[in-house]
């Protein structure tokens, strides 16, 4: 049978998920405010994926326009035209919602306005600002013979307009300088009033283009293809050398990243699109019209600019701060808490203090001889990097593995690295084919004359912001066994030699997905009494996929919790009728990786930096961790089984690749509002508080029922 039947298209598989927090952004039981976040967050999400994924099948139509996807059969030309259109319905849904929460924002006194709209004072007050603010900084330009047509910037919003001067008509263009805000605040005595950036400027093209005669006017912006990096999983036609040289070589001759759609504010006359079309260039396909703004990232402002306190709490979530972890005293050693048992934090329901209190206390202890790490990402401001830097400076051996091309946070990181290298810490960055993305940090002790390890192996980044948005799981443990595998990463790290040995972690790209396709087949030999359950952000490995599905096929029960991309398709009879997956789209991202083989006695479970994709399973250094404390592995089975039992913000998909919300026949069970709820519980008892064992007590209730 072809994979086609009970497979789907990456790309069209991402789009469905963006899709979800879009509806995010429909959903009434949403307070509003979050909900203009989520549509923020919906056109950023988009805004990357035409950079990355459409710009990634840009440069593949270039160097292999035949080559077919492997998990829909589709040529990157195909691709493109699927996507362009499954695109398009969902402009007019941003739209919909857009024009409904502006309208139901007016309700409380929060008022995006148009020029029109404005008092006397308020026009006085914008006019002001923009001779003070704004015009001093603009480059207005004529394209002309004496001046080129510009290079537009990759996602700066711009004024077009098409003037006329004596008898032709030109071209007239404003970038709107990124150094201003998004919105305009207004005074105001009641309420929140703005005027978008944009607008203002619009309004002031005529003063800009004085003796022009401005005929037609919009906001517009470009997207451009963002540098692609081959080892992406993008290029997952050929698994050949040739195909690589060949990408790299068309890389290094693109001087310019070329568009890949162009967005504007209204319809514009046929000369004026044609001309834009031309000079780009672009297709009618990768032009997108719309009437909503074409950034919504001021939506994060508005919150902090009300001054009546019960009006926000109104408009956004209740607040949440990640808590004590049950059974950690935040008074007492974290070397001795830890050495004594495992513990498992959950961001963000948990804070991420602990494992930053273990990092300082192990920079002064005079115990301590090494502390060894792998970075990602990091926060602006980030205490860890604090913490490594004492450690070096009191004398330890501190080595650093940095990943210089983290997508977007490059800078960051190189700023850090420098950093951390002044401090004497030994940095690391990588290899040249494969990104570094797993989580572990292995602190070395000699105690009483033995040498004892402390790891530390996570899900997500070591990044104090995102440890508050982002669901992940840490592990903290002395377990000796694993200690000496991370000894043993480490080392390899080191050396280069990347298909190194381990007892029991799992190291891609060599271990990781040889042993999981192991353990799926010991399943797979259980027949009907075979179970796998999995949480994780994508799936896209076709050999992991093909073994899902043969294990469907031989009966084994396989739950799945896939946040983002999933390209296998459930519920196919006599093929993936096995399989069921759904899908979480909350306050928090869904961030967190565990993998669960067996039940009972024989169960192996994990928990890992790394996705069910190629680039993380063949083309990354990532890490898997086995779980042997019953308490840990309790509370992970919590994790799985509350996101399983989801009926507030789960959706399951389909056989069609369609997304339907879990019904509910009772009890709602919204899995990160339990955990919430579980983590302030734990917060209110005296230290330490018990932790806790088995299913979530809520949770078995539920089931019961």
């Amino acid at each position: 049978m072809s994979a086609h039947i009970y497979t789907q298209n990456r790309e069209l598989s991402w789009l469905a998920f963006n899709e979800r927090v879009l509806s995010e952004a429909a959903d009434d039981s949403v307070p509003l405010l979050e909900r203009l976040k989520f549509a923020s967050i919906f056109t950023s999400n988009l805004d990357e994926f035409f950079m990355i994924r459409v710009g990634s099948l840009f440069d593949l139509m270039g160097v292999e326009p035949e080559g077919r996807d492997s998990r829909s059969g589709m040529t990157p030309a195909e691709q493109l035209h699927a996507i362009y259109a499954a695109v398009r319905p969902l402009y007019r849904t941003r739209e919909a919602v857009y024009v409904g929460l502006e309208r139901l924002l007016r309700r409380y006194g929060i008022y995006s306005l148009e020029w029109n709209e404005l008092s006397g004072s308020e026009k006085k007050y914008c006019q002001r600002y923009f001779r003070s603010e704004v015009e001093p900084i603009i480059s207005p330009q004529i394209v002309d013979t004496h001046h080129p047509f510009p290079h537009l910037k990759n996602n700066v919003l711009h004024i077009g307009a098409w003037v006329k001067y004596r008898s032709r008509d030109v071209f007239g263009v404003i970038p709107l300088p990124e150094a201003l805000p998004g919105v305009l605040f207004l005074p105001s005595e009641t309420g929140l009033r703005y005027i978008h950036m944009e607008e203002l400027l619009l309004h002031h093209t005529g003063d800009i283009f004085s003796g022009y005669d401005v005929r037609a006017k919009c906001v517009f912006r470009v997207t451009r293809n963002a540098d692609i990096n081959p080892e992406d999983e993008a290029f997952d036609i050929e698994e050949n050398e040739d195909f690589r040289k060949k990408m790299r070589k068309a890389l290094r001759q693109r001087t310019r990243l070329a568009p890949v759609r162009l967005e504007l504010s209204d319809r514009i006359s046929g000369d004026f699109l044609e001309y834009l079309k031309r000079r780009l260039p672009v297709t009618d396909e990768q032009i997108y019209f719309t009437s909503a703004p074409l950034r919504l990232d001021y939506a994060f402002s508005l919150a902090g600019k009300l001054s009546d306190e019960e009006l926000r709490h109104t408009l956004t979530y209740p607040e949440f701060k990640p808590c004590r972890t049950a059974g950690l005293r935040t008074a007492e050693s974290m070397i001795k808490q830890v050495s004594r048992s495992d513990r498992l934090l959950s961001f963000p329901f948990e804070s991420m203090s602990p494992f930053l209190s273990l990092l300082k206390e192990a920079s002064t202890d005079p115990s301590v001889i090494s502390i060894k790490i792998t970075i990602y990402r990091l926060a602006s401001r980030a205490k860890l990097v604090e913490y490594l830097c004492n450690a070096a400076e009191n004398g330890k051996d501190v080595t650093v593995f940095i990943e210089l091309r983290a997508r977007f946070d490059e800078q960051n990181n190189i700023d850090w690295s420098e950093r951390l290298e002044d401090a004497g810490c030994t940095v690391f960055y990588g290899f040249e084919n494969y990104k570094i993305h797993s989580k572990i940090c292995l602190i070395t002790r000699r105690e009483k004359g033995e040498i004892r390890y402390i790891t530390q192996v996570g899900t997500g980044n070591y990044n104090e912001k995102t440890a508050e948005q982002y669901t992940d799981v840490s592990l903290l443990t002395a377990n000796p066994d694993i200690g000496a595998d991370a000894v043993e990463f480490f080392k390899n790290m080191c050396i280069g030699e990347l298909d190194g040995e381990y007892k029991h972690l799992l190291v891609s790209p060599y271990s990781l997905k040889r042993t999981v396709l192991r353990l799926m087949d010991e399943e797979i030999a259980k027949g009907a009494q075979g179970r796998m359950k999995f949480k994780i952000n994508s799936l896209t490995d076709m050999d992991i996929i093909e073994k899902l599905r043969e294990a469907s096929r031989a009966g084994v029960r396989i739950d799945m919790v896939v946040r983002g991309i999933c390209c296998i398709l459930p519920g196919i009879p006599g093929e993936t009728d096995n399989i069921r997956i759904v899908s979480i789209v909350g306050r928090f991202l869904e961030h967190s990786r565990i993998y669960v083989f067996g039940e009972g006695d024989g169960e192996r479970m994990y928990i890992s930096s790394a996705d069910f994709m190629t680039r993380n399973t063949q083309r990354r250094v990532e890490t898997a961790c086995p779980i042997y404390d019953s308490a840990v592995r309790a509370k992970l089975h919590g994790i799985m089984d509350a996101c399983l039992h989801d009926n507030v913000k789960a959706r399951e998909l389909h056989a069609d690749g369609g997304y339907t919300h879990v019904q509910s026949g009772g009890e709602r069970m919204d899995a990160q509002q339990l955990q919430m709820d579980l983590a302030l519980a734990a917060q209110s008892e005296p230290e330490p508080a018990p932790e806790r064992t088995g299913v979530f007590s809520k949770l078995i209730s539920f089931i019961k029922k």
